[in-house]
Protein backbone atom coordinates (compact mmCIF):
# COMPACT_ATOMS: atom_id res chain seq x y z
CA UNK A 1 0.00 0.00 0.00
CA UNK A 2 3.20 2.60 0.32
CA UNK A 3 4.33 1.21 -2.38
CA UNK A 4 1.20 2.42 -3.99
CA UNK A 5 0.33 5.87 -2.01
CA UNK A 6 3.65 6.90 -3.70
CA UNK A 7 3.21 5.86 -7.51
CA UNK A 8 -0.03 7.60 -6.98
CA UNK A 9 1.99 10.71 -5.82
CA UNK A 10 4.03 10.32 -8.12
CA UNK A 11 1.29 10.28 -11.26
CA UNK A 12 -0.43 13.45 -9.37
CA UNK A 13 2.77 15.35 -9.56
CA UNK A 14 3.88 14.17 -12.99
CA UNK A 15 0.57 15.46 -14.28
CA UNK A 16 -0.06 18.52 -12.89
CA UNK A 17 3.48 19.46 -13.68
CA UNK A 18 3.10 18.36 -17.88
CA UNK A 19 -0.25 20.49 -17.67
CA UNK A 20 1.60 23.36 -16.04
CA UNK A 21 4.17 23.33 -18.78
CA UNK A 22 1.85 23.07 -21.27
CA UNK A 23 -0.32 26.01 -20.45
CA UNK A 24 2.77 28.12 -20.25
CA UNK A 25 3.70 26.80 -23.72
CA UNK A 26 0.04 28.20 -24.71
CA UNK A 27 -0.19 31.20 -26.87
CA UNK A 28 -2.36 34.44 -25.49
CA UNK A 29 -2.20 36.50 -22.20
CA UNK A 30 -3.40 35.84 -19.22
CA UNK A 31 -4.12 39.45 -18.08
CA UNK A 32 -5.89 40.12 -21.23
CA UNK A 33 -8.47 37.34 -20.04
CA UNK A 34 -8.81 38.38 -16.90
CA UNK A 35 -8.84 42.18 -18.37
CA UNK A 36 -11.70 41.06 -20.85
CA UNK A 37 -13.73 43.85 -22.36
CA UNK A 38 -13.24 46.18 -19.28
CA UNK A 39 -11.12 49.13 -18.76
CA UNK A 40 -7.22 48.69 -19.99
CA UNK A 41 -4.62 50.82 -18.52
CA UNK A 42 -1.10 50.02 -17.63
CA UNK A 43 -2.31 50.44 -13.80
CA UNK A 44 -4.97 48.21 -13.70
CA UNK A 45 -1.84 45.29 -15.92
CA UNK A 46 -0.22 46.03 -12.97
CA UNK A 47 -2.26 45.00 -10.44
CA UNK A 48 -3.96 42.22 -12.29
CA UNK A 49 0.01 41.24 -11.96
CA UNK A 50 0.39 41.80 -8.42
CA UNK A 51 -2.92 40.38 -7.28
CA UNK A 52 -2.27 37.26 -9.28
CA UNK A 53 1.32 36.92 -8.99
CA UNK A 54 1.99 36.80 -12.42
CA UNK A 55 4.73 39.36 -12.23
CA UNK A 56 7.07 36.66 -10.11
CA UNK A 57 9.23 34.06 -11.85
CA UNK A 58 7.70 31.08 -13.96
CA UNK A 59 9.25 28.62 -11.41
CA UNK A 60 8.43 30.34 -8.37
CA UNK A 61 4.75 30.48 -9.41
CA UNK A 62 4.99 26.61 -10.31
CA UNK A 63 6.59 25.93 -6.84
CA UNK A 64 3.70 28.11 -5.37
CA UNK A 65 0.93 26.26 -6.83
CA UNK A 66 2.62 22.86 -6.23
CA UNK A 67 2.59 23.86 -2.09
CA UNK A 68 -1.14 25.24 -2.54
CA UNK A 69 -1.99 21.76 -4.29
CA UNK A 70 -0.14 19.48 -1.62
CA UNK A 71 -2.28 21.85 1.06
CA UNK A 72 -5.89 20.79 -0.87
CA UNK A 73 -5.92 24.62 -1.91
CA UNK A 74 -7.06 24.66 -5.41
CA UNK A 75 -6.71 28.40 -5.74
CA UNK A 76 -8.74 30.97 -7.48
CA UNK A 77 -10.45 31.32 -11.10
CA UNK A 78 -8.75 34.13 -12.94
CA UNK A 79 -12.09 35.08 -14.84
CA UNK A 80 -14.62 33.81 -12.38
CA UNK A 81 -13.49 35.53 -9.42
CA UNK A 82 -13.98 32.07 -7.25
CA UNK A 83 -12.42 29.26 -5.86
CA UNK A 84 -11.44 26.51 -8.16
CA UNK A 85 -13.29 24.18 -5.81
CA UNK A 86 -16.80 26.02 -6.17
CA UNK A 87 -16.54 25.88 -9.94
CA UNK A 88 -15.82 22.47 -9.90
CA UNK A 89 -18.02 20.94 -7.00
CA UNK A 90 -20.73 22.56 -8.89
CA UNK A 91 -20.32 20.60 -12.13
CA UNK A 92 -18.87 17.11 -11.32
CA UNK A 93 -21.75 15.61 -9.81
CA UNK A 94 -23.24 15.11 -13.55
CA UNK A 95 -19.85 13.99 -14.78
CA UNK A 96 -19.38 11.55 -12.00
CA UNK A 97 -23.19 10.31 -12.74
CA UNK A 98 -22.64 9.48 -16.64
CA UNK A 99 -18.98 8.39 -15.85
CA UNK A 100 -20.53 5.47 -13.12
CA UNK A 101 -23.41 5.23 -15.54
CA UNK A 102 -21.52 4.30 -18.63
CA UNK A 103 -19.46 2.05 -16.72
CA UNK A 104 -21.71 -0.26 -15.03
CA UNK A 105 -23.56 -0.70 -18.38
CA UNK A 106 -19.80 -1.45 -20.65
CA UNK A 107 -19.44 -3.76 -17.98
CA UNK A 108 -23.26 -5.35 -18.34
CA UNK A 109 -22.96 -5.66 -22.25
CA UNK A 110 -19.78 -7.25 -22.13
CA UNK A 111 -20.83 -9.93 -19.72
CA UNK A 112 -23.49 -10.80 -21.82
CA UNK A 113 -21.76 -10.25 -25.37
CA UNK A 114 -18.87 -12.28 -23.97
CA UNK A 115 -21.11 -14.80 -22.17
CA UNK A 116 -23.60 -15.43 -24.97
CA UNK A 117 -20.51 -16.06 -27.64
CA UNK A 118 -18.05 -17.62 -25.47
CA UNK A 119 -17.48 -21.54 -26.55
CA UNK A 120 -17.55 -23.31 -29.95
CA UNK A 121 -21.68 -22.98 -29.69
CA UNK A 122 -22.62 -20.85 -32.37
CA UNK A 123 -20.30 -19.79 -34.36
CA UNK A 124 -22.24 -17.78 -36.61
CA UNK A 125 -23.34 -15.30 -33.72
CA UNK A 126 -20.07 -15.15 -32.30
CA UNK A 127 -19.03 -13.88 -35.75
CA UNK A 128 -21.32 -11.25 -36.12
CA UNK A 129 -21.28 -10.14 -32.38
CA UNK A 130 -17.09 -9.56 -33.07
CA UNK A 131 -17.44 -7.85 -36.13
CA UNK A 132 -19.93 -5.03 -34.17
CA UNK A 133 -17.25 -5.03 -30.94
CA UNK A 134 -14.57 -4.38 -33.67
CA UNK A 135 -16.63 -1.53 -35.20
CA UNK A 136 -17.32 -0.11 -31.69
CA UNK A 137 -14.12 -0.16 -30.30
CA UNK A 138 -12.53 1.40 -33.48
CA UNK A 139 -15.06 4.51 -33.58
CA UNK A 140 -14.46 7.85 -31.46
CA UNK A 141 -17.06 8.03 -28.78
CA UNK A 142 -17.92 11.69 -29.52
CA UNK A 143 -19.05 10.04 -33.33
CA UNK A 144 -21.10 7.06 -31.69
CA UNK A 145 -23.07 10.07 -29.79
CA UNK A 146 -23.42 12.27 -33.14
CA UNK A 147 -25.00 8.98 -34.79
CA UNK A 148 -26.77 8.02 -31.76
CA UNK A 149 -28.38 11.66 -31.67
CA UNK A 150 -29.33 11.62 -35.52
CA UNK A 151 -31.00 8.48 -35.32
CA UNK A 152 -32.81 8.70 -31.84
CA UNK A 153 -33.23 11.93 -31.32
CA UNK A 154 -33.55 14.05 -34.19
CA UNK A 155 -35.33 11.42 -36.39
CA UNK A 156 -37.68 9.18 -34.13
CA UNK A 157 -37.56 11.57 -31.13
CA UNK A 158 -37.19 8.87 -28.61
CA UNK A 159 -34.73 10.83 -26.09
CA UNK A 160 -33.88 14.41 -25.54
CA UNK A 161 -31.34 16.48 -27.70
CA UNK A 162 -29.96 17.85 -25.24
CA UNK A 163 -29.82 19.05 -21.04
CA UNK A 164 -29.89 17.11 -17.95
CA UNK A 165 -33.34 16.71 -17.59
CA UNK A 166 -34.82 13.26 -16.15
CA UNK A 167 -33.00 9.88 -16.65
CA UNK A 168 -34.30 9.90 -20.35
CA UNK A 169 -31.26 12.58 -20.99
CA UNK A 170 -28.93 10.11 -19.08
CA UNK A 171 -29.49 7.51 -21.92
CA UNK A 172 -27.56 8.69 -24.68
CA UNK A 173 -24.75 9.75 -23.48
CA UNK A 174 -24.59 6.82 -21.43
CA UNK A 175 -24.86 4.56 -24.40
CA UNK A 176 -22.16 6.17 -26.00
CA UNK A 177 -19.34 5.99 -23.55
CA UNK A 178 -20.38 2.49 -22.68
CA UNK A 179 -20.28 1.32 -26.22
CA UNK A 180 -16.45 0.70 -26.97
CA UNK A 181 -15.97 0.43 -23.71
CA UNK A 182 -18.17 -3.20 -23.66
CA UNK A 183 -15.96 -3.62 -27.29
CA UNK A 184 -13.15 -4.09 -25.79
CA UNK A 185 -13.95 -5.98 -22.43
CA UNK A 186 -16.20 -8.59 -24.38
CA UNK A 187 -13.09 -9.18 -26.68
CA UNK A 188 -10.64 -9.73 -23.93
CA UNK A 189 -13.40 -11.53 -21.66
CA UNK A 190 -14.24 -13.81 -24.37
CA UNK A 191 -10.89 -14.77 -25.17
CA UNK A 192 -10.52 -15.28 -21.61
CA UNK A 193 -13.15 -17.51 -21.51
CA UNK A 194 -12.24 -19.66 -24.29
CA UNK A 195 -9.05 -20.59 -22.74
CA UNK A 196 -10.82 -21.71 -19.22
CA UNK A 197 -13.10 -23.72 -20.90
CA UNK A 198 -10.23 -26.49 -21.93
CA UNK A 199 -8.69 -26.53 -17.97
CA UNK A 200 -9.14 -29.25 -16.16
CA UNK A 201 -11.47 -28.25 -13.56
CA UNK A 202 -14.20 -27.86 -16.48
CA UNK A 203 -13.77 -31.16 -17.43
CA UNK A 204 -14.38 -32.36 -13.75
CA UNK A 205 -17.71 -29.94 -13.44
CA UNK A 206 -19.28 -31.52 -16.18
CA UNK A 207 -18.53 -35.18 -15.11
CA UNK A 208 -20.28 -34.55 -12.11
CA UNK A 209 -23.31 -33.62 -14.28
CA UNK A 210 -23.17 -29.85 -13.60
CA UNK A 211 -25.16 -27.65 -16.27
CA UNK A 212 -23.30 -26.18 -18.84
CA UNK A 213 -25.02 -22.56 -17.53
CA UNK A 214 -23.96 -23.19 -14.06
CA UNK A 215 -20.21 -24.18 -15.50
CA UNK A 216 -19.88 -20.59 -17.23
CA UNK A 217 -21.07 -18.80 -14.64
CA UNK A 218 -19.98 -20.34 -11.53
CA UNK A 219 -16.91 -22.03 -12.42
CA UNK A 220 -15.30 -20.14 -15.67
CA UNK A 221 -16.79 -16.31 -15.07
CA UNK A 222 -14.17 -16.25 -12.13
CA UNK A 223 -11.51 -17.68 -13.57
CA UNK A 224 -11.75 -15.31 -16.26
CA UNK A 225 -12.54 -12.55 -14.46
CA UNK A 226 -8.28 -10.97 -14.02
CA UNK A 227 -7.33 -9.71 -17.43
CA UNK A 228 -10.89 -8.05 -17.29
CA UNK A 229 -10.34 -6.46 -14.60
CA UNK A 230 -7.11 -4.78 -15.26
CA UNK A 231 -8.41 -3.81 -18.90
CA UNK A 232 -11.28 -2.36 -17.02
CA UNK A 233 -9.69 -0.46 -14.57
CA UNK A 234 -7.23 1.23 -17.12
CA UNK A 235 -10.60 2.16 -19.56
CA UNK A 236 -12.67 3.21 -16.23
CA UNK A 237 -9.65 5.27 -15.09
CA UNK A 238 -9.45 7.37 -18.26
CA UNK A 239 -13.48 7.40 -18.81
CA UNK A 240 -13.29 11.07 -17.40
CA UNK A 241 -11.74 12.54 -20.26
CA UNK A 242 -14.25 10.67 -22.58
CA UNK A 243 -17.26 12.14 -20.72
CA UNK A 244 -15.57 15.80 -20.61
CA UNK A 245 -16.06 15.19 -25.07
CA UNK A 246 -19.59 13.54 -24.93
CA UNK A 247 -21.09 16.45 -22.28
CA UNK A 248 -20.18 18.93 -25.32
CA UNK A 249 -22.08 16.89 -27.89
CA UNK A 250 -25.33 16.77 -25.86
CA UNK A 251 -25.22 19.63 -24.24
CA UNK A 252 -25.20 18.12 -20.72
CA UNK A 253 -23.88 20.11 -17.73
CA UNK A 254 -20.73 19.27 -16.09
CA UNK A 255 -17.24 19.44 -16.61
CA UNK A 256 -16.95 19.70 -20.40
CA UNK A 257 -18.02 23.36 -20.24
CA UNK A 258 -16.09 24.22 -17.40
CA UNK A 259 -12.90 23.20 -19.22
CA UNK A 260 -13.88 24.59 -22.83
CA UNK A 261 -13.98 27.49 -20.98
CA UNK A 262 -11.28 27.66 -19.14
CA UNK A 263 -8.79 26.50 -22.14
CA UNK A 264 -10.56 28.95 -24.43
CA UNK A 265 -9.77 31.88 -21.76
CA UNK A 266 -6.87 31.06 -20.21
CA UNK A 267 -8.38 30.27 -16.75
CA UNK A 268 -5.27 28.18 -15.44
CA UNK A 269 -6.24 27.70 -12.00
CA UNK A 270 -9.10 25.74 -13.84
CA UNK A 271 -7.37 23.72 -16.25
CA UNK A 272 -4.84 22.66 -13.62
CA UNK A 273 -7.48 21.81 -11.25
CA UNK A 274 -9.29 19.73 -13.90
CA UNK A 275 -6.11 17.60 -14.61
CA UNK A 276 -5.25 17.33 -11.40
CA UNK A 277 -8.63 15.53 -10.83
CA UNK A 278 -8.67 12.89 -13.58
CA UNK A 279 -5.00 11.89 -12.70
CA UNK A 280 -6.36 11.61 -8.86
CA UNK A 281 -9.43 9.37 -10.42
CA UNK A 282 -6.83 7.45 -12.49
CA UNK A 283 -4.93 6.03 -9.24
CA UNK A 284 -8.06 5.41 -7.05
CA UNK A 285 -9.59 3.56 -9.87
CA UNK A 286 -6.66 1.38 -10.78
CA UNK A 287 -5.69 1.05 -7.11
CA UNK A 288 -9.36 -0.50 -6.45
CA UNK A 289 -8.49 -2.82 -10.03
CA UNK A 290 -5.64 -3.76 -8.15
CA UNK A 291 -7.51 -4.80 -4.78
CA UNK A 292 -10.19 -6.35 -6.57
CA UNK A 293 -7.64 -9.25 -7.86
CA UNK A 294 -7.97 -10.51 -4.34
CA UNK A 295 -12.22 -10.51 -4.21
CA UNK A 296 -11.18 -12.42 -7.72
CA UNK A 297 -8.63 -14.79 -6.71
CA UNK A 298 -8.77 -16.05 -3.42
CA UNK A 299 -5.02 -17.67 -3.88
CA UNK A 300 -3.35 -13.87 -4.12
CA UNK A 301 -4.71 -13.53 -0.74
CA UNK A 302 -2.45 -16.07 0.88
CA UNK A 303 0.12 -15.02 -1.57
Amino acid sequence: MLRRVAAGLLVLWIAATAAYLALLAAPGDIVDSIVGEGPDTPEIRAEIMREWGLDRPALVQYLDYLWRLAGGDLGRSYLLQRPVAEVIGEQVGPTFTLAAAAAALGVLLALLAALTTAGPRRPWLRRGVSTVELVLVSTPAFLIGIVLLSVLSFRFGLFPVSGDQGLAALVLPAVTLALPIAGLLAQVLRDSLDRALEEPFVLTARARGVVERVVLLRHVLRHALLPVVTLAGWQFSLLIGSTIIVEQVFGRPGLGQVVLNAVTSGDMPVVLAVVTLSAAVYVAVNTLADLAYLLVDPRLRRS
